[in-house]
C-alpha cells in the first residue's frame, strides 16, 4: 500500500501548481438568495456573489500591500472599497502563507482582516458569520504566536477564538480548523495526549463534512506528535494516509511537509533505503521552495540517510553544511541539533577533539541567547563529559545521544529539567 502510494504521488509532483489555502467561508442564508438577485443582475447564489467579490479582492489586496503598514491601517479602516469579505478573505489567505516567511508579517496581516471586521455590514453579511470570521483570524494570530514560541500569548489568541466562534453560525469547518491549530499549540507544550484527542475530533469533523484535505492536514500534524514524542516509525502509515487524502493542487508547500517529514521520519526510523528513495523523488519538488530554511533542512536530511547508508564521509560534509546555514540564518536551535548529529558522528569514529569544540562552539552560541537554562544546562554537561571523558568513546555518544533528545522534547519546554540518563 505505502509504495502504491509512493508510485501515484510520484506522478503528482509534475504538476503542482501553486494555489492559496482554501478560503474563509460565510454561510449565507438560502432564502436571500431571491435579494441577492435582485439586488445584483445576473448572480444566481450567494457563492457566485463571494465568487465575485473574492475575484475583485485580488486587485483591491495588491493595491493595500503596494503602502506601508501603517498607512494599510488607515485604508481598510475608512476606505469603504475594502469592506468586503472577499478583502478579508485574501488578506486570512496571505496571512497563512506569510506564516513560512514572516511572523510578524502574518500577526500584521490578520490583523488588518480584524480591524476589516470592524467595517463589514452586519445586516448583509451577518454578525454571526463575521463571529467566524473573526474566530479564524485570532486562532492564525494564536498560531503564529506558536511558530515562534509565545506559547502564553498563543494560549491567549486561542482563547478569544474561541469566544468569537461561540458568538458564530456554528459552521463545523470553522470549529475543526481552531481544533487543529490548537492542537499545535498542545503539541508545543509538551501535552501530547490532549493534542492528539483534539486532531482526531478535527480530522473526525473534517472526514464527515467531505473535507479530505484539512482531514489530511490533521493526520500530518498526528505524525509529527509521533515524531516529537520518540516515535517516528510510528508516524510512517499516518504520513502515507495523510498522502491519499490532501490536495498538493490546493497547497503544495503542504506536500513538501508531508514528503520531508515522511524522508526525515524514515531516516530516524533506521529505514535509509526507503528514505533515499523518497529524497531522490522529491529533488523536483524541493527546488519549488528556494528559501533558506526549507534547502537547510534538505541538507540535514541527506545527511541523515548518509549516516543511516554507512557512509560517514558524505554525511558529514552535509551536516557542515547544514550547520553552517543555520548558523547564518540565526536559527540556534536547529544549528544545535544537527551539531548533535555531527558529535555522534565524530564520537563513534572516535575524534574526541572535534566533539569538544563543537560542544565549546553550542554553548557559547546559546549562552549569548536567551534560552531556557536547562537547554543550556544540558549542553554545558555534554561539553564538560567531552572535556573530561575523552577516553571513553561510547560515553560521549551516550551523552551526545542524552543530550539530542533532550533538545527535541525541551524546545517548546521550558519547564522540563534535564537528567542524564544512569548509563
Amino acid at each position: 500500500m505505502e509504495k502504491e502510494t509512493e508510485d501515484r504521488l510520484c506522478d503528482l509532483l509534475a504538476r503542482v501548481l501553486e494555489k492559496p489555502v482554501a478560503p474563509c467561508r460565510i454561510q449565507a442564508p438560502q432564502d436571500d438568495d431571491f435579494q441577492l438577485t435582485r439586488g445584483f443582475p445576473g448572480l444566481q447564489s450567494w457563492q457566485d456573489f463571494y465568487d465575485r467579490e473574492r475575484s475583485e479582492a485580488q486587485a483591491l489586496v495588491a493595491e493595500l500591500m503596494g503602502h506601508p503598514p501603517e498607512r494599510q491601517v488607515l485604508i481598510v479602516q475608512n476606505s469603504a472599497r475594502f469592506h468586503t469579505w472577499g478583502v478579508y478573505s485574501r488578506l486570512l489567505d496571505r496571512s497563512w502563507t506569510e506564516s513560512v516567511q514572516s511572523f510578524s508579517t502574518a500577526e500584521h496581516l490578520a490583523r488588518l482582516a480584524l480591524l476589516l471586521s470592524d467595517q463589514l455590514d452586519a445586516s448583509f453579511y451577518r454578525t454571526e458569520a463575521i463571529e467566524d470570521l473573526r474566530a479564524r483570524a485570532w486562532a492564525y494570530i494564536g498560531n503564529v504566536r506558536r511558530q515562534r514560541s509565545d506559547l502564553s500569548g498563543a494560549d491567549e489568541a486561542f482563547r478569544t477564538a474561541a469566544e468569537h466562534l461561540r458568538l458564530g453560525t456554528g459552521d463545523p469547518i470553522e470549529k475543526a480548523i481552531l481544533l487543529d491549530l490548537k492542537a499545535s499549540l498542545k503539541r508545543a507544550q509538551r501535552n501530547f495526549g490532549r493534542a492528539m484527542s483534539l486532531l482526531k475530533r478535527a480530522h473526525t469533523i473534517f472526514l464527515t463534512a467531505g473535507d479530505r484535505h484539512r482531514a489530511g492536514r490533521a493526520l500530518i500534524s498526528m505524525a509529527t506528535i509521533l515524531h516529537d514524542s520518540g516515535s517516528p516509525e510510528q508516524g510512517i502509515p499516518v504520513l502515507y494516509q495523510a498522502l491519499e487524502l490532501i490536495d498538493p493542487l490546493q497547497e503544495p508547500r503542504l506536500l513538501i511537509c508531508v514528503w520531508h517529514n515522511l524522508i526525515d521520519d524514515l531516516a530516524e526510523a533506521g529505514r535509509a533505503m526507503e528514505a533515499r528513495r523518497l529524497f531522490r523523488e522529491a529533488r523536483t519538488l524541493y527546488r519549488r521552495f528556494p528559501e533558506a530554511v526549507t534547502q537547510n533542512r534538505r541538507t540535514w536530511v541527506a545527511g541523515k540517510i548518509a549516516r543511516g547508508l554507512g557512509q560517514d564521509k558524505e554525511a558529514e560534509s552535509l551536516f557542515i553544511e547544514a550547520r553552517a546555514s543555520f548558523i547564518q540564518e540565526d536559527i540556534p536551535y536547529e544549528m544545535a541539533l544537527v551539531s548533535l548529529d555531527l558529535a555522534a558522528l565524530y564520537a563513534k569514529q572516535g575524534q574526541t577533539e572535534e566533539v569538544k569544540r563543537l560542544a565549546a562552539e553550542i554553548v557559547s552560541v546559546f549562552a549569548s541567547r536567551q534560552v531556557h537554562r536547562e537547554a543550556l544546562a544540558a549542553l554545558a554537561f555534554w561539553k564538560q563529559a567531552a572535556e573530561t571523558e575523552t577516553a571513553r568513546r561510547e560515553r560521549i555518544a551516550d551523552v551526545v545521544a542524552d543530550v539530542a533528545s533532550f533538545l527535541k522534547r525541551a524546545r517548546y519546554d521550558p519547564e522540563l529539567r534535564f537528567a542524564p540518563s544512569a548509563s
